[in-house]
């Protein structure tokens, strides 16, 4: 079955991917061959108790072994329809369908070496059970990305910029690809960049902070900040933005990778506490922490791209491309370098679909055997073929 899949001069893949900021599964049905064409793209958003069970396990405290299990398993029943809804949006069937990519949910990523029992590990947990999403679909389906990187001595992130070197890089052009998700990331392609010239990290807080500032000031009521209203009506304050600016992790040297273990949770109450302190207003809040995300990607352009090399665009993708606000405060951030700042539908393609597109080429180079990351991105000692891959008994008990 895998090789007859490998030989195929152009296969058809569904990517699925679910970030940081849980609002939902992406789904992208994506052929591959000569190129990468997208097919079919939604998003279906997590029911609310659902999403609520997944924030739990991002506590160690409360992930417990039951609960782990639990979510699991049911993540992969929600990719399996997701999947499986994707498919039929493009009209047509699973049959004709070859491979599923899933990165899954990550509750937990450790890439910081520890060894307090002698030998050195680190690690990384996406949940999403990969056998569960092809028993269930009857598609070959790959999962489980990030471990492979690691057990090569890598962070396991970040991996997109594998594919975005196959799709974006130029002859004569340094492109600049930032993703702003619940984390922020970017990926530098030098112009007539070799493979192993390409660098990426993670820039910091994407949406993570802004998201859970808003959650909390209205108790709930609004889970991020629709289009930077709230931001557009505030005033930064220079005080804060200041100290939130001292956090050791943007001067930390690359590669370097980082999560919601250290800008989740406690990270906000502390910014809320010291805000209240400050006397600042709710929209003042949320327009300093909004600010703290553009000014991190402005610092790691300043910091680790231009003392290598200037470009002249920064191509920003995710669900911050659509906060309105971050937007006018990158490119007024960016003008001083001459760096226009643009969004991936002013290519006419698609900020929400990148990452499940991702997921599906990283999961056909897998089942093809072939390595799908860059070393010197991940740190690790050399290229992996990422994916653990479930191979399905029969046609699909939902298909």
């Amino acid at each position: 079955m895998l090789s007859q899949i490998a030989e195929k001069t152009e296969r058809i893949i569904v990517g699925l991917m679910s970030g940081t900021s849980v609002d939902g599964i992406d789904a992208a049905l994506v052929s591959v061959g000569s190129d990468v064409r997208l097919l079919a793209f939604e998003n279906i958003p997590f029911p609310d108790h659902v999403r609520s069970q997944i924030f739990t396990l991002f506590d160690p405290a409360k992930a417990t072994i039951d609960r782990v299990g639990y979510m699991h398993v049911l993540l992969g029943e929600l990719y399996a329809r997701a999947a499986l809804s994707v498919i039929a949006k493009a009209g047509m069937r699973p049959d004709e369908v070859d491979i599923i990519g899933c990165h899954g949910q990550t509750i937990w990523h450790a890439p910081e070496w520890q060894d307090q029992d002698g030998i050195p590990v680190h690690y990384t947990v996406q949940i999403g059970d990969g056998a569960v999403i092809a028993e269930r679909t009857g598609i070959v389906t790959v999962s489980d990305f990030r471990s492979a990187d690691l057990a090569a001595g890598g962070n396991g992130a970040p991996v997109v910029p594998f594919t975005e070197y196959a799709m974006y890089r130029k002859e004569k052009e340094t492109v600049l690809l930032q993703n702003i998700g619940g984390i922020g990331n970017i990926t530098i392609l030098p112009a007539h960049a070799k493979q192993e010239e390409v660098y990426a990290f993670d820039t910091g807080p994407g949406n993570m902070i802004i998201d859970a500032v808003v959650s909390s000031l209205t108790e709930g009521r609004k889970s991020y900040d629709v289009g930077g209203e709230m931001a557009k009506a505030g005033n930064v304050n220079e005080t804060l933005l200041a100290e939130l600016q001292e956090d050791p992790y943007y001067a930390h040297p690359l590669p370097k990778t980082t999560g919601r273990e250290h800008f989740g949770t406690q990270y906000t109450e502390r910014i809320l506490k010291r805000a209240r302190e400050l006397g600042m207003t709710d929209n003042d809040i949320v327009a300093t922490v909004t600010d703290l995300t553009a000014w991190s990607i402005q610092d790691a352009y300043v910091r680790f791209v231009l003392p290598n090399t200037a470009a002249a665009q920064l191509i920003v993708g995710g669900g911050g491309s659509y906060n309105l606000t971050l937007m006018e405060l990158l490119r007024k951030r960016f003008a001083s370098y001459g760096v226009r700042v643009i969004t991936q539908e002013d290519l006419g393609m698609s900020s929400d679909a990148k990452e499940a597109v991702a997921f599906a080429v990283l999961a056909d180079c897998c089942i093809r055997e072939m390595p799908n990351t860059i070393a010197k991105v991940t740190g690790a000692r050399r290229a992996t073929v990422m994916g653990k891959i479930s191979i399905p008994s029969g046609k699909g008990d939902l298909a």
